[in-house]
């Protein structure tokens, strides 16, 4: 009887991590306000960033304001994190910013506004960017603001260790207000991938321009939560601590 109802627990917990393991898809940190005054006081979308930050230990982030990053800066750029984590920006855009003056050539930033300091990550419409990690990384989030005014969608692609790429299609709101001064955050953790590589896409050609700030990234023994091979060792645990309990009894 006791080997038999060890048995049964075993592969309960077998099964249970097994479809842990083939459901494993990065988790999303999704929440926007359609219309701010330029704050992220008070908004869900920093609430959203919040619970995503819980979920990570000793994260930092890069906010555009480094003394080399000066308005008007195109990519290459490297960007840098806390923990000795770095990355470089490639393709379209440019560093714009809310002070007086046209950096980027977008005659002025109507609706687009930095969530800290004063410079953001600006990209026009069907441009793509991407940033690559010399040492990958299982999470990443960030702050967007004047995403969705036109029809146009932003999907990021997620390039793995293995070449892998896995295609997000973020889920703000389409034709909002150009001065509306939207706000966004977008993130994802995942504890069994590790990423090289994020690109950003803007899928249409409808004038539309994006705005990205305090971009956060994760490594793997940066997150704080349990990953599939512990919750294996703990459901064994629980199994051994009930076949002792029987014995005993």
């Amino acid at each position: 009887m006791l080997k038999s109802m060890t048995l049964r627990w075993v592969s309960i917990v077998a099964a249970a991590c097994s479809a842990q393991l083939a459901q494993a898809v990065p988790t999303v940190y999704f929440a926007e306000d359609t219309s701010t005054t330029q704050t992220v006081t008070g908004s869900t979308s920093a609430a959203k960033r919040s619970q995503f930050l819980s979920g990570l230990i000793g994260v930092g982030n890069e906010d555009f304001e480094a003394p080399d990053q000066v308005a008007g800066s195109v990519a290459p750029l490297t960007l840098n994190f806390p923990g000795a984590l770095t990355a470089n920006l490639n393709g379209a855009g440019c560093i714009d910013t809310t002070s007086p003056g046209v950096y980027c050539g977008a005659g002025g930033n109507p609706g687009r506004w930095a969530t800290s300091g004063t410079q953001f990550w600006e990209v026009d419409s069907g441009g793509t960017f991407n940033i690559t990690f010399p040492t990958a990384i299982s999470a990443f989030g960030f702050y967007g603001t004047d995403i969705g005014d036109f029809a146009n969608r932003l999907i990021v692609d997620l390039t793995a260790e293995d070449n892998t790429v896995t295609s997000l299609t973020v889920g703000h709101s389409l034709g909002l207000d150009n001065f509306a001064n939207s706000l966004l955050f977008w993130g994802f953790i995942d504890a069994t991938v590790a990423y090289k590589r994020i690109g950003f896409r803007n899928a249409g050609t409808g004038g539309d321009i994006f705005a990205f700030d305090d971009m956060v990234i994760g490594s793997r023994e940066q997150i704080n939560v349990p990953e599939p091979g512990s919750l294996v060792l703990a459901g064994l645990a629980l199994v051994g601590l009930a076949a002792s309990r029987r014995r005993r009894s």
